[in-house]
């Protein structure tokens, strides 16, 4: 089916907050039949771009229209009674309720028909049963993404997709907007990785500073185009080993890092066993020792065990046995603020529910755990010291924020990031760093900085976890490379070795190397 008229069509389109211009005259055509990328720094004003289409914001000045009608959608509702679905960075899920639950919040007939449709059609399927709270981060994504196409949507946008997907998911979403553009239909996909938009894409509108930096087909443009209009700089300029990591150009081979272990244990598990709400083993005795100044990264397929993890280094789940060491010292039943105060930094996968309080400033988001170096008189913040520090901050890490006193809600999720991130690394002392997806949702000169910053924290001493589903990250960035396999660590991994991609494979699926799977853990 074709349309003569734009499946959408957006003319310059403002949006101010206060003195910030997030939207500044901005013009796009997304045609019927297409994937249409919009590619941008974080804080180039995307997300808001997707608000002002998904009807969740009212821009101040311009004109949208649907299929060649007026279009200006004052809700969501509003959106989704137009034919238009919008998959947010941020879900939009009740926790506590299961996956089937969520969906007949819909109030959609014949729910079970139109699941099966999604599955045959799009080969995307979900666990009814499960509580969303139980869920892996890149599984509640695809909640989400089933959600909006139950509605069989004329215009699907997609704000951030794949940056909590693995490799095999993101596969498959990419094959969905493929799916869904070859039927007639309309994708806005917005991505900060250009070897997606490149593979999943037809044309793409790059952002900058809240103004349209360029565009075109993406069969005329390439890497080195659409690099300059994002981060208004050549792609020379980045760190090589950055290349396969965000799609500039072949994967690395081989990681670039040369830092020996440094003498004395910053981080250690031994024989760490955690269980899962449905009685399985999530962690089956896990041992692991990172020494002062070493990066190592795990590798592996979402579901393994890494959420969980991190969740108990975060000191928001506790080992049903075993021993966790920070610096030689016993953490095992220390609080959260206890092993922040110890030196053990953690960025969590789910930086929006577990690494950020919205309702706070960012300042007061870029201290948490540190705020008592603050009080005036041992009670009341000095806000204005606090204030300047997180200034400090916000300008070493480049953070795209109205000022220290904002709201965290008020950022994109990138910065928010870049927030979490800024205040682990402040540590001090920073004995040892846990890392999970630390570059998700990044633009590639945010990339380019965390990578250094990473590696400028092992070079000062610091002990550091690093917990990727992009394998290049791991290979650029570690020093060996272990792989989670239901609930174990396999490994190690040189990742200097030539066949070092091939064998982390082969230890996703549980290959030994006498190329024998290993039988899952008995459960008594």
């Amino acid at each position: 089916m074709t349309h003569a008229a734009p499946a959408l069509q957006i003319t310059a389109l403002a949006k101010s907050y206060g003195d910030v211009r997030a939207l500044d005259g901005i013009d796009l055509v997304v045609r019927p039949g297409t994937v249409h990328c919009v590619l941008g720094e974080n804080g180039a004003g995307k997300s808001t771009l997707c608000h002002a289409v998904g009807g969740s914001l009212v821009p101040d000045t311009g004109t949208l229209s649907l299929y060649g009608r007026t279009y200006a959608p004052r809700r969501p509702a509003d959106a989704l009674a137009a034919g238009v679905a919008l998959v947010h960075q941020h879900f939009s899920l009740v926790p506590t309720l299961t996956v089937e639950q969520n969906l007949r919040l819909l109030r959609l007939p014949g729910l079970h028909d139109g699941l099966a449709r999604v599955r045959d059609e799009y080969g995307l399927d979900v666990r009814l049963d499960a509580r969303i709270e139980e869920l892996p981060v890149a599984a509640r994504q695809q909640v989400e993404i089933v959600k909006a196409l139950l509605r069989s949507p004329r215009l699907l946008v997609l704000d951030e997709p794949t940056g909590v997907l693995g490799p095999a998911e993101t596969d498959a979403l990419l094959a969905t907007c493929r799916s869904i553009a070859d039927a007639g239909g309309a994708v806005v996909l917005v991505t900060h990785k250009l070897g997606e938009a490149l593979r999943a894409g037809d044309e793409a509108t790059v952002l900058r500073g809240g103004r349209v930096a360029g565009g075109g087909p993406l069969a005329e443009l390439g890497t080195r185009q659409l690099v300059p209009m994002m981060i208004g700089r050549a792609a020379d300029s980045l760190d090589p080993a950055l290349a396969g990591a965000v799609g500039l150009a072949e994967p690395v081979a081989v990681a670039t890092r040369e830092a020996p272990r440094a003498a004395g244990s910053a981080l250690a598990l031994s024989g760490v066993t955690l269980r899962r709400p449905d009685g399985t083993r999530a962690l089956d005795g896990v041992d692991l020792d990172i020494g002062r100044g070493e990066i190592v990264g795990i590798a592996g397929v979402e579901g393994n065990g890494q959420s969980e993890l991190m969740a108990l280094l975060g000191g928001s789940r506790a080992a049903d046995s075993g021993r966790i060491a920070l610096d030689g010292r016993d953490v095992t039943g220390a609080g959260p603020a206890a092993r922040t105060r110890a030196g053990l930094g953690v960025v969590p996968e789910d930086r929006h529910h577990e690494g950020c309080v919205p309702e706070l400033t960012i300042a007061e988001n870029l201290h948490l755990g540190q705020l008592g170096r603050f009080r005036k008189w041992g009670v009341a913040l000095d806000r204005a010291a606090l204030a300047r520090a997180a200034t400090d901050a916000i300008t070493a890490h480049g953070i795209r924020a109205p000022g220290p006193d904002a709201p965290m809600s008020a950022l994109s999720g990138g910065n928010q990031q870049k927030v979490v991130l800024a205040r682990e690394l402040a540590l001090d002392p920073l004995v040892a760093l846990a890392a999970a997806q630390p570059t998700r949702g990044l633009d590639i000169g945010a990339v380019d900085a965390v990578h250094s910053r990473i590696r400028e924290a092992a070079a000062r001493g610091a002990g550091v976890l690093l917990v990727s589903a992009e394998l290049d990250e791991l290979l650029a960035l570690s020093d060996r490379v272990l792989v989670a396999y239901r609930g174990r660590l396999l490994g190690p991994v040189d990742p200097r070795d030539t066949e070092a991609r091939d064998r982390i494979g082969e230890l996703m699926v549980g290959a030994t190397p006498a190329q024998e799977a290993v039988p899952a853990p008995a459960e008594p």
